[in-house]
């Protein structure tokens, strides 16, 4: 039943999903511009919040509008302008064409390009070719000039489309930073009902990620302009300024954009520049351009910016794309990050934040455990590297290999693995101790170079009775101590043998043992380890006892107190805590002069 259930709501969603791109696909002649206007109206807001202060709501908005719209309007003229000169200059550079064709022509005499010449000079001799029974007389269409209804010329008939759009968009635009607040209160009366406090975290994050987005964009694809401006001014190339222009509005387009805004200069410096030199120099001064702003300004200003991680992102760059065309690629990425933020935020759209988000979609921990259960010990074993190269060294038995060791535990006992696949687990993690400790050992060297590190136990050291309560992983887990302990005076005597409370106590006394440490990994219920305990604390008053119950967060117990009613001197939820009580108590303990025989 609940399978069948499961599978009826999987069918829903899909659906769902499937009616939601249908009806963004029917109705992006309205979506498109309301959706670039919400985009125009993020990117206006803080100036417009800024100058309210001083000269109120409607006269900010109108300037602002005002203001942003003329410099498109200019820009957008001023580009015009310069491309109508420059396909004016374009017929006095063939010469410089001609020279690079028969450049290239030379370079490939006798070879491919030549060959290849050869085969379309042909194919163009038969297209050309005159079939038989055909008049040699050309056949010309003309037409009259047109003038459309009420007037006006018809070559503004193609523009009326458009420029609609773009009034609409504008309109839309004051409205919506006159009306933001209302808007926002409005949504979020609609959407929040019942969930004030998600929804509303919602709408800040969506905003301050599109807003904060859009700005480092901005900085970057600025600087980049800048950098073409300058580069392309010495190189020599023609309206440099206009290049600059043009590849920094473009690179607002992901992916795309930059590709189309380096084309057009590159083939222009080809036409318009003698030899081969300064061509070949625009080539490499947009690859350096492009290698600093990915490498340095991308990595410096965008991180965290989006949320979004780059292979979903390209995903829905095709996406949007396919689906509304030119201005679903320019909005790809806010729309995304909108997404984002409602898989975070809404239940049941969390996919869409582990699909999309850039965080991992595992925890270290889990990945951790997978690739054991996958049997991958060598990838297992570079997390740990990994993780010791970028955190500290002590603390990767309680982030990676402990964890592994409950997540099996708890698994096995809810019937998700069976006892020779908790097996498989326990002995992957016994091998990758080692590991582990000699990567650990490794980050100590390099981060403590004059110092010396010592791993072997002084000969007369306190000596600490270890007992694992349970099973393997409990006396893993013990191993996993014994490697933290490097740097205390102290032994630590794990039990290989399982045994009965009162033998344990026995063997305690005898062995003059005054501290214990008892290794009981959770989900397995405390209750042997408190009878342990209690029995220790009745047979050795003095005793110090510390417990470990070691566990990821997600399986830390309650509470302690149980435990410590029946006795315990510390419970700890970490080996790292464990190993500072450890080093506390023995600090406190004189050493012993001889070495007492260890327990079996």
């Amino acid at each position: 039943m609940d399978d069948a259930v499961h599978t009826l709501k999987s069918w829903i969603l899909f659906a769902g999903f499937v009616l939601i791109v249908v009806v963004l696909y029917w109705a992006q002649a309205v979506l498109v511009p309301v959706a670039l206007a919400l985009l125009l109206t993020f990117v206006l807001s803080p100036a417009v919040t800024w100058f309210q202060r001083w000269i109120g709501r409607v006269p900010a908005v109108l300037m602002i509008v005002a203001l942003a719209f003329t410099v498109l309007g200019l820009a957008g003229w001023g580009l015009a302008h310069e491309m109508t000169s420059l396909a004016a200059d374009l017929p006095g550079y063939q010469q410089n064409i001609r020279q690079k064709i028969r450049d290239v022509r030379g370079a490939g005499k006798g070879g491919t390009v030549e060959k290849l010449q050869d085969t379309l000079k042909d194919i163009q001799t038969e297209i050309a070719k005159e079939p038989r029974g055909t008049s040699a007389d050309p056949v010309v269409v003309t037409s009259e000039q047109v003038s459309s209804l009420w007037g006006f010329p018809a070559w503004l008939g193609p523009l009326m489309g458009p420029l609609a759009t773009a009034g609409f968009v504008i309109v839309m635009v004051i409205f919506m930073l006159i009306e933001r607040q209302e808007l926002r209160n409005r949504l979020i009366g609609l959407i929040g009902h019942g969930h004030l406090a998600v929804t509303t975290k919602a709408f800040d994050e969506a905003g301050s990620r599109v807003s904060r987005q859009l700005l480092m964009q901005s900085l970057v694809n600025v600087t980049y302009g800048a950098g073409v401006w300058v580069g392309l001014y010495f190189i020599g190339v023609p309206y440099a300024l206009v290049w600059a222009i043009l590849a920094a509005a473009l690179r607002f387009i992901p992916y795309v954009g930059p590709v189309i805004g380096a084309g057009a200069p590159i083939l222009i410096g080809l036409a318009a520049l003698p030899g081969w030199t300064r061509p070949l120099s625009v080539m490499g001064l947009f690859l350096a351009l492009e290698l600093f702003t990915n490498l340095v300004l991308e990595t410096i200003l965008y991180a965290g910016a989006a949320g979004v991680s780059q292979v979903a992102l390209l995903i829905a760059v095709a996406f949007w794309t396919w689906l509304w065309g030119p201005m679903g690629l320019l909005m790809a990425t806010p729309l995304t990050v909108c997404l984002v933020v409602l898989g975070k935020h809404v239940p049941g759209l969390e996919f869409l934040a582990t699909l999309m988000a850039d965080v991992p979609a595992l925890a270290p921990d889990v990945t951790y455990y997978q690739r054991l259960l996958a049997r991958d010990q060598s990838e297992a074993s570079d997390l740990i590297e990994q993780y010791v190269r970028t955190q500290d060294p002590a603390t990767v038995y309680d982030a990676l290999l402990l964890p592994a060791l409950n997540y099996a535990e708890r698994d096995r006992a809810e019937g998700r693995l069976d006892p020779d696949e908790e097996t498989v687990i326990v002995d992957g993690t016994r091998e990758l101790i080692a590991d582990a400790a000699a990567s650990n050992h490794a980050a100590r060297v390099a981060r403590q170079p004059t110092t010396e590190v010592r791993d072997a136990a002084p000969v007369n050291a306190v000596r600490i009775f270890a007992y694992p309560a349970n099973s393997t992983a409990d006396e893993l887990a013990l191993q996993m101590l014994r490697q933290m302990l490097h740097d205390v005076p102290c032994s630590l005597d794990v039990c290989s043998t399982r045994l009965g409370a009162a033998e344990t106590a026995t063997l305690v006394r005898d062995g003059g043992y005054r501290i214990v440490c008892i290794a009981d990994l959770p989900p397995s219920a405390p209750s042997k380890t408190r009878y342990l305990v209690r029995k220790l604390r009745a047979s050795i008053p003095d005793l110090k006892i510390v417990v470990g119950r070691w566990a990821p967060p997600s399986l830390v117990d309650d509470t302690a107190q149980p435990l410590l009613d029946a006795g315990a001197t510390h419970v700890a939820s970490t080996l790292l805590d464990t190993r500072d009580q450890l080093r506390a108590l023995v600090e406190l303990m004189p050493l012993p002069i001889t070495a007492i025989p260890t327990a079996t």
